[in-house]
């Protein structure tokens, strides 16, 4: 199979993945609304896949068995082309495998597929990771899907505000170039609510790493709506520019980054799954349009 694109639909929307990082591009309602963010200047993508990592390593280093690989932001799945396995009108399935580029930064052998459905109104994303090695894999996976913001032209970015499933009171996380700070701040939750505003974001992401919630709401009083449950992510994130940029990213993760005083052994590292030779671990998502 072959193309750089392939567009699914439903009665309700439509989805465009790209074969470049299994990435969603475009993501419209019936009445061809976009939902997602166009990859515009001030941020070039629309959805990215991140593995092996999510956010930095100290010194975008990897240490592995007495060896340093370079690792930068987000790891590698996000800039290779995946193969199509298969594509259907309303469901696509791609892979990637480590390959030479790969191994020169991330030293273990995996399967990574990604599998896109639509039913109705809602778009599944599974993901399948497979450890084809003979050792133990560390490994971290994270969406980063990047909705427009307002979702409705018209409406200001403070009308809108996440609902998550359950009350959300433990601290939240912060970075600093892009590594986890060591303290632990307020959460800006008022039980279920977090009202939405750009100055939420001046100390980068807003990071719950202790996560009650399996699904959130986006939305304002009128207009689109959209809903993101997940499964088998332990982690969300939550950021947009502090420069006025019309998007905001929801992002269920299984792992973070780096904190700021680890650059140890990558197995060592806090958040990773580790994966056994030979295994699998599945995990997906959801994104319903309202």
């Amino acid at each position: 199979m072959v193309g750089a694109s392939h567009t699914l639909r439903s009665d309700e929307i439509t989805a465009t993945i790209l074969a470049h990082g299994a990435e969603l591009s475009s993501l419209k309602s019936a009445e061809g609304l976009e939902l997602l963010w166009q990859a515009g200047p001030q941020w070039p993508r629309h959805s990215p896949l991140l593995f092996p990592i999510i956010g930095r390593l100290k010194n975008d280093e990897l240490h592995h068995h007495g060896k340093t690989y370079p690792m930068t932001q987000h790891g590698v799945a996000r800039d290779h082309r995946f193969v199509w396995l298969e594509q259907e009108p309303a469901f696509c399935k791609l892979v990637l495998y480590d390959n030479a580029e790969t191994q020169s930064r991330y030293p273990f052998a995996f399967r990574l597929e990604v599998a896109y459905s639509l039913k109705g109104a809602d778009l599944d994303v599974a993901l399948q990771i497979t450890n084809l090695g003979d050792e133990n894999m560390p490994a971290s996976i994270g969406a980063h899907p990047a909705f427009n913001w307002p979702l409705l032209p018209g409406l200001d970015k403070q009308d809108y505000a996440l609902t998550f499933s359950h009350e959300e009171t433990a601290p939240i996380r912060r970075l600093d170039g892009g590594l986890m700070l060591a303290k632990p701040e307020p959460t800006p939750i008022g039980g279920q609510i977090l009202p939405l505003s750009e100055t939420l974001f001046d100390a980068d992401a807003v990071i719950l790493d202790r996560l009650a919630s399996n699904a959130v709401r986006f939305a304002a009083d009128r207009g689109p709506s959209i809903e993101m449950s997940w499964n088998g992510f332990r982690e969300l994130g939550i950021w947009s520019k502090p420069s006025g940029v019309p998007f905001l990213c929801i992002e269920p993760w299984h792992g973070f980054a780096s904190p700021m005083e680890f650059d140890g052994e990558f197995t060592d590292k806090p958040g990773l799954m580790h994966i056994a030779p030979s295994a699998t671990r599945s995990l997906g998502y959801r994104i319903r349009i309202g």
